[in-house]
């Protein structure tokens, strides 16, 4: 008999339950990139010689880390670890040094197997690397 009253219960909640789970809205990310940007150098983490207020209007209503981690401490292997998901190494980018031509069209085709849709222009509105003129430091 308490399992039948279980089973009826859980036949009445689970509808209501799934429709509500359906409605939740999905979390916006926002990674903010930029050079040489330190761990407070916004208002909203303690800076007082700069003015940020969009970032800390994003802040005010967003969620805030005071933990960090860079895969890198240069640019081109932080942002490859940042795309791909693995240690910058292990997806092609282990440091910022200069590339001829032909050496940076190897490195994309390597984050592009690795898991960065460079080559998909439409899909998920990524705009192709090679577009952006993006080259490492020289």
């Amino acid at each position: 008999m308490l399992g039948l009253c279980a089973a009826t219960l859980v036949a009445l909640l689970a509808p209501p339950l799934a429709s509500r789970a359906a409605e939740r809205p999905k979390p916006n990310v926002l990674f903010i990139l930029s050079d040489d940007q330190g761990s407070v150098d916004a208002n909203c983490y303690g800076a007082h010689d700069l003015v940020t207020p969009a970032i800390d209007a994003l802040a005010v209503h967003g969620v805030r880390f005071t933990q960090f981690y860079s895969a890198a401490p240069v640019c081109s292997p932080s942002r490859a670890g940042i795309l791909t998901g693995r240690y910058p190494w292990l997806a092609g980018m282990p440091n910022n040094g200069a590339s001829p031509p032909s050496e940076a069209d190897d490195q994309l085709e390597t984050l592009t197997g690795e898991g960065l849709p460079a080559q998909r222009k439409n899909a998920g509105g990524y705009v192709p690397v090679r577009r952006l003129c993006y080259r490492s430091h020289r």
